[in-house]
């Protein structure tokens, strides 16, 4: 239906017009730095224009001392001081810049953090597990919309498993566990490949480690669509046949359990040399993927499921749009934690919600 050429619109409906942002997101992560530059404003898709990445391994240097060492922290200082120029001359308006499970979990990380703000430039809000789970949650449900009904996500990161549940844009619950694939392959794994031994102990150990908080999922209803982020997933969905990043983003890919049961029957015979030749695994994370893969298999197990879709959209989209949701002036802190700085979250009660929706478990 046309709008009235006599300037009155239906329904009280208003022409809105938002100005093109160009915004940086900033991911300190406990692999890599990476900066995301994308166009776009609010109610709109974020177009990504620039992506440049710098690989740390900041979980590898903390290691067992709990501290990044004064030179490992001149080098992050220089990388986020790089980045925010990078930035600058790529034109963003705005930088949001924060770090996940390695600076959380560094014992010095306020010095760190005190560093980088005034040597580079840039100051790190330092996100908690639950917040990565609950704003990746978020990028997943606007990626899929309302269609996809109650939602499971799954995102294996370096340092940390995140996991989060429901059926709005704030999920009904969140969680993050130390299940990251570099920790587990740092800590657990110690020969390349790894023993048969080395295999079955890490796999049964995280078997135990989710057996309750699986059962909490399981007890917030069944998912009606379950999906993975992280190039953890990306990469084993990759080498169980999903199509390459060249065919674009909306090519709908997948990862089966029995693939990857198959997938790591092969992989953990492997050095790492011989996994970073393989297509869809970077030089960068071989030596995690056998990790990765283990706590990949013992989730799908632990929940019962059969398939999951793998999203393009991760934690530094959902930072982006929680930025876009909340760009009339609200406090960016609060922002960024999408409206929420701790406390209560609403409840099924409180939302009106059902706890049980439709049911695709693998039974």
């Amino acid at each position: 239906m046309g709008l009235p050429p006599t300037g009155r619109y239906p329904l009280g409906v208003r022409p809105v017009t938002w100005s093109l942002m160009r915004l940086g997101v900033l991911d300190v992560g406990s692999n890599t730095v990476h900066l995301l530059v994308v166009d776009a404003h609010r109610g709109a898709h974020p177009t990504p224009m620039k992506s440049e990445k710098t690989v740390l391994r900041l979980s590898e240097r903390i290691g067992g001392t709990g501290l990044l060492s004064d030179e490992d922290t001149d080098e992050l200082v220089r990388t986020v001081a790089a980045a925010r120029e990078s930035a600058l001359r790529f034109g963003c308006e705005d930088v949001m810049a924060f770090a996940t499970s390695a600076i959380r979990e560094a014992d010095n990380s306020a010095e760190v953090l005190e560093r980088v703000r005034d040597e580079a430039g840039l100051g790190l809000e330092v996100l908690s597990g639950e917040d990565e789970a609950r704003l990746t949650f978020l990028a997943v449900r606007r990626w899929y919309g309302w269609s996809a009904g109650r939602l499971l996500l799954l995102d294996i990161g370096g340092g940390s498993l995140e996991m989060a549940i429901g059926i709005d844009e704030q999920p009904e619950l969140a969680t993050s566990l130390p299940l990251g694939a570099g920790r587990l392959a740092r800590t657990k794994l110690t020969q390349d490949p790894p023993s048969r031994e080395e295999v079955t102990q890490l796999s049964d150990w995280v078997d135990s480690q989710l057996a309750e908080p699986a059962e909490r999922f399981r007890e917030t209803g069944a998912p009606d669509r379950v999906v993975a982020t992280s190039k953890t997933f990306r990469s084993l969905a990759r080498l169980t046949g999903a199509a390459p990043p060249s065919a674009g983003p909306r090519v709908r890919r997948t990862l089966t359990d029995t693939g990857l049961r198959q997938l790591l029957a092969f992989i953990t015979r492997m050095s790492s040399p011989d996994l970073a030749g393989l297509d869809g695994v970077s030089s960068a994370r071989a030596h995690q993927l056998v990790s990765g893969g283990i706590v990949a298999e013992s989730t799908m197990r632990a929940l019962s499921l059969g398939e999951l879709d793998i999203c393009p959209w991760a934690l530094r989209e959902g930072v982006i749009l929680r930025r876009l949701d909340h760009s009339n002036g609200e406090d960016p802190t609060v922002a960024l934690l999408g409206g929420q700085t701790g406390g209560d979250r609403p409840t099924d009660q409180e939302t009106g919600r059902k706890a049980q929706h439709g049911a695709r478990w693998k039974r």
